[in-house]
């Protein structure tokens, strides 16, 4: 088993940044890719970016990339969502997730909710106007 715990979101205004952690316990961190998720009231869990197991390889939606960066520290355990210039648009429940089974890794994999085997409860996150 492996929990998930993020922090970080609150209420910021258009153009502020938020910095997102999810911090994990329960097995090896780096064996898993993570990946970060969000969800809008009446939207579909959405892809935003996922982070490979060694930290080398980023990928990101259209919609955040250059806006947003995420990063990881396997000795903590820890996973990151640097989100700049954020938008009313970004406005969503963020949820980060573990994936202990990809191999292929590309963009693709990574935005596949079923390809993430444990997810956090999720952090609010509300841009304003």
């Amino acid at each position: 088993q492996v929990q998930l715990v993020e922090s970080g979101g609150g209420l910021v205004q258009a153009g502020g940044s938020l910095r997102l952690s999810c911090a994990a316990s329960g097995r090896t961190f780096s064996s898993a890719v993570m990946g970060w998720f969000r969800q809008a009231p009446g939207k579909e869990r959405e892809f935003v970016a996922g982070i490979s197991r060694g930290g080398g390889r980023k990928y990101y939606a259209a919609s955040v990339k250059d806006r947003f960066a995420i990063s990881r520290d396997n000795a903590r355990n820890t996973v990151y969502l640097q989100m700049n210039s954020l938008k009313p648009e970004d406005t969503a429940v963020y949820y980060c997730a573990a994936g202990f089974r990809m191999t292929l890794e590309r963009y693709s994999d990574y935005a596949l909710k079923s390809g993430y085997d444990y997810w956090g409860q999720g952090t609010q996150v509300t841009v304003s106007t």
